[in-house]
């Protein structure tokens, strides 16, 4: 397995409370320690996705890009005290799963030297990833696309090749692993049109792009369930309305432009809510395809717009300003990067929703973890539809 040198996009793309909600059910977040092993019902955790759930991989696949977002200090600074190639200043949603599953961060796949550092799963995301090859983009008029792009097709490659490895003989020896393990297919399908949109494409041909992403997301839980997949977690697209860097590139003085409850963009939010309910659509058509899988559709949307409605609720006062930017009235501007330059960072990153203009700060990513946990952000509830373990209230029971 060779290493891709790619050039992606994506310059753009707990408190007091917390321990109320750990007590509420065994599936909530680790924050201060993690939930009991033992009575866990999955043994691996698998991810795939961008930078959203990157967790290290970017490095790896980008040696040569020593400006990349996650790889320099402050990144990282809240929770690992160092920068590990996450895009924000602490852990990311993908944590706080592996956390509450009382399972150990899931090793990005390009740091594991071997069979035993996958006990726990791999995560195959990559920052900056489309679920769209190249070829898709340069189709339709966006050659700014780079031709070794990871996207998911690759990520699917690299899991198969950990297969090969942790079942040389047959890849049916990994049924039992297969059937105890929780994927997380995403999110993904965000950077298909974060970098179109920031090049000011015409708005109405990159929506005529959701149906083809949506497709590739479906081929690609297809694919795992036919490898043995049993139990599969989707997220929808967040609110992009809401992220500094959009608020700023297509700032507006009209009023009716804004969503008056939360000051996000109305069109842009629309469009998340567009993507994702096609998603969540053919999440429906896959469920009735395979009626012994469980396949769970993660709300990222609504757990993220509860903090832009009633940010005090969550300890967040400024929801739509980044904490590590720039100096403009969203904390970001076209000069400074987090990291990069005569940057500006905030005293207290628990007081923001924005990480870097593009990229959630950790307050917001527990919140969003949290409300998909406690099931209500997740269709069907996962408090009760997974069911590996064959006891799913007792998984979810209080501790």
């Amino acid at each position: 397995m060779g290493l891709f040198s790619v050039h992606l996009e994506q310059k753009l793309m707990a408190s007091s409370a917390t321990k109320s909600v750990l007590a509420v059910v065994l599936l909530v977040l680790a924050v201060a320690q993690p939930s009991r092993a033992d009575t866990a019902c999955f043994t691996r955790l698998f991810s795939f996705g961008d930078s959203l759930t990157d967790t290290g991989n970017f490095r790896f696949v980008f040696p040569n890009d020593t400006l990349a977002p996650g790889l320099s200090f402050p990144y990282g600074e809240t929770f690992f005290n160092q920068p590990t190639g996450r895009c924000s200043n602490g852990r990311l949603i993908v944590d706080f799963i592996a956390s509450a599953l009382g399972l150990p961060f899931v090793t990005p796949y390009w740091s594991g030297k071997s069979v035993e550092d996958f006990a726990h799963g791999a995560n195959f995301a990559v920052a900056g990833a489309t679920a769209m090859g190249p070829e898709f983009f340069w189709d339709r008029g966006y050659s700014a696309a780079n031709a070794e792009t990871v996207h998911l097709d690759t990520q699917m490659s690299w899991f198969r090749d950990l297969l090969h490895r942790l079942c040389p003989s047959d890849l049916s020896d990994c049924a039992d692993m297969m059937s105890t393990s929780l994927f997380l297919v995403g999110e993904i399908g965000g950077n298909d049109y974060n970098c179109p949109l920031q090049s000011l494409m015409p708005f109405e041909m990159i929506r005529s792009f959701t149906p083809t992403v949506i497709d590739k997301i479906s081929a690609t839980i297809t694919d795992l369930i036919e490898l043995g997949a049993k139990t599969l977690l989707v997220p929808g697209n967040l609110p992009i309305g809401c992220s500094p860097v959009y608020l700023t590139t297509y700032k507006s003085n009209k009023t009716q432009y804004y969503e008056p409850e939360t000051g996000c963009i109305s069109w842009l939010n629309a469009f998340s809510r567009y993507h994702n309910k096609i998603l969540v659509d053919e999440l429906e058509k896959l469920r009735k395809i395979h009626p012994n899988v469980s396949i769970i559709y993660a709300d990222y949307y609504a757990a993220a717009m509860e903090i832009f409605v009633s940010p005090k609720h969550f300890g967040i006062e400024d929801p739509l300003v980044a904490c590590c930017g720039g100096v403009g009235p969203y904390g970001v501007s076209l000069t400074e990067r987090c990291g990069q330059g005569e940057y500006s960072l905030c005293d207290d990153p628990q007081n923001y929703g924005s990480w870097d203009g593009i990229h959630p700060t950790e307050a917001t990513y527990e919140a969003i973890a949290n409300g998909l946990l406690r099931g209500s952000y997740t269709k069907p509830p996962i408090s009760t539809n997974i069911n590996s373990c064959g006891r799913p209230t007792d998984l979810f029971s209080s501790v």
